[in-house]
């Protein structure tokens, strides 16, 4: 139990950032530093909650960093470019929010003495396009320079050794966690949940690349929040990497669209798209370390994921 803190989440508008909020918001203070280019958290409502104070601001300004980290118990460091289009689209920005926006993150709460954690999320993309039960100690496998896709898992694997050796050298109570495919009611961006689930009730055609032949395991967005809570809160997470992700809910991204249009009545139809860029091919966790040491286990399955899905979406388009 989290209770009469102050946490600043960084990326804290943002999907994820929001379900946290929502989590904590009744019993703790939270902070949210975002530029607010994506912003689920006034969708929800939550950026009028009295216990929120929202700080319009980019993570690479050392100084607004400096405002929102002050004073903090915890800090949550979520803020990152995020999608695979948009990375593509931006290598360079993407490295400096990774690199430039972790820096300024830690060395503030460095500063300010926070005593409790700081979250550091990266990504499963660190495995590479091919990743089967991987642990959290497996070599990395990432892909060629100059391909724009694996800029945003180079940086972020960057960050993941930073953030460790504040840990080792500073002893600042540092935590990594990997994610792996969140989705849920409320997601904002891209996605291939949300962008199924929204198309199918719109009755709309859904798109996936080449073959659709892809294998993802998908976690709903309140187990990686339940996962987040955790690693706040166990003395044993201190200095840890973590995979968080459901390895049960592992299907192709042709079955996963097939599921969402049968679950949602739908009558869309899948169209096969060209996709000549890089792509993860397989991607699985291994989460028995997060289990041990955590005590996380995944609880949302996909088809019941999905049907909660579907009926947020349903009552938004109502």
């Amino acid at each position: 139990m989290i209770e009469g803190k102050t946490i600043c989440i960084t990326g804290g508008a943002g999907f994820i950032g929001t379900a946290l909020t929502r989590r904590l918001v009744e019993k703790n203070r939270i902070r949210v530093l975002d530029i607010l280019r994506r912003n689920a958290l006034a969708a929800a409502g939550l950026d009028q909650h009295p216990n929120v104070e929202v700080i319009a601001g980019d993570v690479r300004d050392r100084d607004v960093v400096a405002k929102a980290v002050a004073g903090a118990d915890h800090v949550i460091h979520m803020a990152s470019i995020a999608g695979v289009d948009t990375v593509i689209g931006n290598p360079v920005l993407t490295m400096e929010v990774s690199l430039e926006g972790t820096m300024n993150v830690l060395r503030a709460a460095h500063a300010a003495g926070c005593a409790e954690r700081v979250i550091d999320f990266s990504t499963s993309e660190v495995f590479g396009s091919y990743a089967f039960r991987v642990r959290e100690a497996d070599v990395t496998s990432l892909g060629a320079v100059g391909e724009a896709r694996w800029t945003y898992a180079v940086s972020k694997l960057a960050t993941e050794h930073l953030a460790h050796n504040y840990w080792k050298q500073h002893g600042l109570p540092t935590v990594s966690i990997r994610p792996f495919n969140i989705y849920g009611p409320g997601q904002v961006g891209e996605g291939a949940i949300h962008a199924f689930v929204v198309r199918a009730l719109a009755g709309e055609p859904i798109s996936i690349h080449n073959e659709g032949d892809q294998i993802r395991s998908w976690c709903y967005v309140d187990d990686i929040v339940d996962a987040i809570v955790l690693a706040m809160t166990r003395p044993e997470a201190v200095g840890e990497t973590f995979n968080i992700g459901n390895p049960r809910s592992t299907v192709t991204i042709y079955q996963l669209a097939r599921l969402v249009v049968r679950l949602a009545q739908s009558e869309s139809p899948i169209q096969f798209v060209p996709w000549d860029f890089a792509d993860v091919e397989l991607r699985i966790p291994d989460v028995k370390k997060a289990e041990r040491l955590l005590g996380f286990r995944a609880a949302v399955d996909l088809e019941d994921g999905i049907e909660r899905t579907l009926a947020w979406y349903r009552e938004k388009r109502a």
